[in-house]
């Protein structure tokens, strides 16, 4: 029990009562607005709290002295003043209802948007790209913001508008990379290949334009494996993605791939957020590899007009942070419905996953414990003992924190990651095609000149513009396609995606909400069901680039493969999924810690959950 103390007729816990007063008490204006916030908030409907003249009066005092305290910290200043136009607007002594103003404050802005000062924005805009500078030979950005006034005039007026309190988003002047293979009108968009040397598209992903009008800024375009085939940003005609970790400083580890340039980027604090592409774990693996948060949300929720293909009924647009928070705030801006895409969700269709979710059942998720399950086949022999480690960690400080654990099972879990290499390449062996020298891209000359020889031209670029990787999935998609090979894989492959989705259904406690049949139910295994699914991201390390590539490489493609192991799975179902940062006490030194992925994956739709859950453990030293 918190012990609390008086304030008029409000009961205030401890923990945000402000320490005495003095105008060198750096904490004393956080906390004071967090006692105005508590009490704005107070865990009801603020329309309906009401003050008395001597809560005020009492209230209005402290805030004036710490309005004079802290007159460098502009935005809490004026968050302050309206507190003390509320206190003192009404005659004393007469309850007042809290007024509609206070909402342009409080409600509609997070906390830290509102501690930060005028200038923040800024200044934040600056030190990203002083960052871009000083990592540039990590890799991570292909292009990158100019240093022209038109950006600077873009922070300024997102500025004044958090100053007034009207923003247009929370990433209104924030920086945003953007992964390579996501369309820009301002900025090349070159899939990391030779095909796309120094190709710019005429129009913006329906993504970005939707982050700019949100008021966020692209802070450039972010390295990737060539068209998103690969595990760990090697494979790019601009050169491999390095990434460095705490007592690693020597050495050039893996950032993790497809995604592993938009990771680097949010971990070396290049941009605010990132945008990425998942197919089968091309942003979780990244994030894992790299300390940050990666999210990839329910097929369909995030438009792909404009996201170069790889493999459509699995690519998604994913978001990475530096927390959950933020990428909380990208997905709230591109989690919309666009007519463009004929994969996207349309209004119907998210209308019945929200009456879904608020189900009596499914609605009491939110205040009470969870039901976390275990998949079984996730711990394989193969698991790295930090891995292990942090996953053990991660589900006992669950379980202090209240909420159950079970172990399910996932049967054909082993059989995802074959039949995912059988239908991504199948997919990327027809998108690819059109890759020819005629319509995208550069194209190379015949030997006289003449580039008039059709068969000469094909062959020219697409053996010059294609990289190794690339050809090779190609070449195994073709296959997976051909006459001979059509029934023994492709449709053996498309056979165990729908069993991956039914064991996943039939572990979840929740129904897939747009299987007709399963509308409005709950799951048959509802009383053992669980609500969410815990488990590693990834199965190792990240490994050193120098035994990744160059004269001493000792890894296969097949190793690399055998990376999305666990991320695989959640793609073929089509499953919301994140992976959180968790550091984890090493044997030899305690303060020394092990970072590792944890991954959180959720039913279909229930993506906020999933958020939530991630919530919960990021930045826990377990």
């Amino acid at each position: 029990m918190r012990s609390s103390q008086r304030c008029g007729r409000e009961e205030i816990p401890d923990d945000v009562v402000p320490a005495p007063l003095g105008p060198t008490e750096v904490k004393t204006p956080i906390r004071v607005f967090l006692l105005a916030l508590w009490i704005d908030r107070g865990g009801d409907d603020v329309s309906h709290r009401k003050f008395t003249g001597k809560d005020r009066r009492m209230l209005g005092t402290l805030l004036l002295v710490q309005i004079f305290a802290s007159l460098k910290c502009a935005a809490v200043s004026l968050a302050l003043i309206y507190y003390v136009k509320f206190l003192y607007s009404a005659e004393a002594g007469a309850p007042r209802e809290a007024p509609e103003y206070r909402y342009g404050i409080v409600q509609r802005l997070p906390l830290p948007i509102l501690l930060q000062t005028s200038m923040s924005l800024l200044r934040e805009a600056e030190k990203c790209l002083a960052n871009q500078g000083s990592h540039a030979a990590l890799n991570a950005l292909i292009t990158t913001l100019h240093q022209s006034g038109q950006w600077l005039e873009r922070v300024r007026d997102a500025d004044a508008r958090r100053t007034r309190g009207t923003p247009k988003s929370e990433v209104d002047g924030r920086l945003v990379a953007v992964k390579d293979n996501i369309c820009t009108r301002d900025l090349p968009t070159t899939c990391a290949s030779n095909a796309l040397n120094k190709f710019v598209s005429p129009f913006n992903a329906t993504v970005v334009q939707q982050l700019e009008d949100a008021g966020a800024i692209v802070a450039g375009k972010a390295n990737l494996d060539e068209f998103g085939m690969g595990s760990h940003s090697i494979h790019s005609s601009f050169g491999p993605v390095r990434s460095s970790r705490r007592g690693h400083d020597a050495e050039n580890l893996s950032a993790g791939g497809s995604s592993g340039g938009s990771a680097v980027a949010v971990a070396t604090a290049q941009c605010y957020a990132a945008l990425g592409t998942d197919t089968g774990g091309s942003v979780r693996l990244p994030a894992a590899y790299t300390g940050t948060v990666g999210f990839k949300p329910s097929y369909g929720l995030i438009s792909r007009w404009g996201v170069v293909a790889y493999a459509n009924s699995l690519d998604t647009v994913g978001v990475l942070g530096r927390d959950v928070a933020s990428v909380r705030h990208v997905f709230g801006v591109v989690n919309k419905h666009d007519s463009r895409d004929p994969t996207n969700l349309s209004p119907s269709s998210r209308s019945r996953i929200d009456s879904h979710l608020r189900m009596p059942a499914l609605a009491s998720r939110a205040n009470s414990p969870l039901r976390i399950g275990v998949p079984l086949e996730y711990n394989i022999s193969e698991l790295s003992s930090s891995a292990r480690h942090a996953w053990s960690r991660s589900l006992a400080y669950l379980r202090r924190q209240g909420h159950s654990i079970q172990t399910v099972s996932l049967p054909t879990t082993k059989l995802a990651l074959s039949a995912y290499y059988v239908l991504a390449p199948a997919e990327a062996s027809s998108n690819l095609a059109k890759y020819d020298g005629v319509r995208y891209g550069s194209r190379p000359e015949a030997p006289d000149g003449n580039a008039s020889s059709e068969s000469y031209l094909y062959a020219k670029t697409r053996g010059e513009g294609l990289g190794s990787e690339v050809k090779r999935r190609i070449l195994l998609g073709a296959f997976s396609l051909s006459a001979d090979a059509m029934d023994n894989y492709f449709i053996q492959a498309q056979r165990v995606r729908r069993l991956v989705q039914h064991d996943f259904n039939a572990a979840f406690r929740a129904c897939q909400p747009l299987i007709s049949s399963q509308m409005g139910t709950m799951s048959e295994s509802a009383d053992a069901g669980v609500d969410v699914l815990i488990c590693p991201t990834a199965p190792s390390s990240p490994p050193c680039i120098s035994s990744l590539i160059g004269p001493d490489a000792t890894s296969s493609p097949l190793e690399a493969y055998t990376n999305d192991v666990f991320t695989v799975p959640a793609s073929l179902a089509g499953l919301p999924a994140i992976s959180v940062p968790v550091t984890t006490e090493s044997a030899g030194d305690a303060e020394d810690g092990d970072l590792a992925g944890i991954q959180i994956i959720g039913q279909y739709g229930d993506d906020e959950l999933v958020l939530k859950v991630a919530e919960l453990l990021e930045g826990r030293h377990l």
